[in-house]
């Protein structure tokens, strides 16, 4: 489901800054306590819980109850924990992108260089009008296919066009029958749609459902056990939105990225891929640029990976500190949503990370 996006200029320079400059005063062992009085004294609205690692140092886990969704509909108050599901809503995009990676390398899907239409061959009208040629699997990941999609209506609104794909006898023709309203690769539509056709790529061309291949090729590597993947009414496994995770496995999945696509030692998925995922392809909001299914941020040299979700949901990565911030909020379908995983990120984890790494310096 459309998420705020994910970081502006001065606050990702703001956090790169908190890790790298002179030593702070934040002591990474009260950072637990920190984040209950901001709690408390009503600083972090809506959040359900909160995962923060410097490299294998976890410095603050903390959870709060709270009223919770599960893909849009209300399950009621919920006392979440370690191994409370939860929804990530588009962070499940970025999520498929890694799937992505590791069905290209075992040749399973086409490359991004390849033309999109072609992969659906079941369209043939479809395939023969004029300019959808010209639109790549590439332009799929980065959300450049140029077609008409829009997910700023509410999510109760019929006119959403998520909510029109999952509404559709066929998911696929919806999002690919849709008007062409510029050509591919010219800017950045956010669009679900894209990650359903890519989520079926990975189907066809693995012979396994989505949520079965993110068991065997991706969770079980990262230890992984407790997941859902929310179903639509047709069966299929959403990829734009329906990934249900817990906090500490979401963390894994940041370390992993920051790690070049290794886990406990092992090539999960491959680093060129992870490169290619977070190399800026299109221009998001000023600061912030999209690679294939991740938001970047901060500086060139030490880009900030992000995963952003309806509600609050957010996966911040630091490669260059294996710096790793997971948060859950329930503020869904509230515009400003973002600000309380985004506060967590700047105000709480970055200082507690700045005086640990200030401490480890010569």
């Amino acid at each position: 489901m459309r998420a705020i996006p994910a970081l502006s200029l001065a606050a990702a320079l703001l956090m790169t800054a908190a890790l790298t400059n002179a030593p702070g005063s934040a002591l990474a062992d009260t950072l637990d306590q920190k984040l209950r009085a901001g709690f408390k004294n009503g600083e972090l609205p809506g959040l359900h819980g909160a995962v923060i690692d410097l490299g294998k140092r976890r410095l603050a886990e903390i959870y709060f109850p709270g009223k919770d969704e599960r893909w849009g509909s209300p399950i009621g108050e919920r006392q979440h924990g370690p191994d409370t599901l939860h929804d990530l809503r588009s962070v499940t995009k970025s999520v498929v992108g890694l799937l992505y990676g590791i069905a290209l390398a075992e040749g399973k899907v086409p490359a991004p260089s390849e033309p999109l239409y072609a992969q659906f061959p079941d369209y043939p009208d479809l395939m023969a009008e004029p300019g959808r040629d010209r639109i790549l699997v590439a332009h799929a990941l980065s959300m450049q296919m140029g077609l008409e999609w829009n997910e700023d209506l509410p999510y109760s609104d019929p006119r959403n066009s998520e909510i029109g794909m999952e509404r559709a006898s066929d998911r696929y023709r919806y999002v690919l029958e849709q008007p062409i309203r510029e050509a591919p690769g010219q800017s950045w539509i956010y669009s679900g749609g894209a990650v359903a056709l890519l989520g079926r790529l990975i189907e066809i061309g693995t012979g396994m459902s989505l949520d079965a291949y993110a068991r065997h090729t991706l969770f079980e590597p990262l230890g992984i056990s407790h997941f859902e993947w929310v179903r639509g009414a047709d069966g299929t496994p959403s990829a734009a939105s329906g990934l249900r995770l817990t906090l500490p496995d979401l963390a894994k999945i940041g370390h992993l990225v920051a790690q070049d696509g290794r886990y406990d030692g092992k090539q999960v998925v491959p680093k060129a891929w992870i490169e290619e995922s977070v190399t800026p392809r299109a221009d998001v909001t000023e600061g912030t640029r999209y690679g294939y299914l991740w938001y970047i941020a901060g500086r060139p040299k030490a880009p900030l990976a992000i995963a952003v979700g309806n509600g609050g949901q957010r996966l911040t990565v630091q490669p260059e500190h294996d710096f790793v911030v997971a948060a859950f909020v329930g503020r869904y379908n509230d515009p400003l949503s973002w600000q309380t995983s985004l506060k967590v990120t700047l105000d709480y984890a970055a200082p507690a990370a700045k005086a640990l790494l200030s401490r480890q310096q010569p």
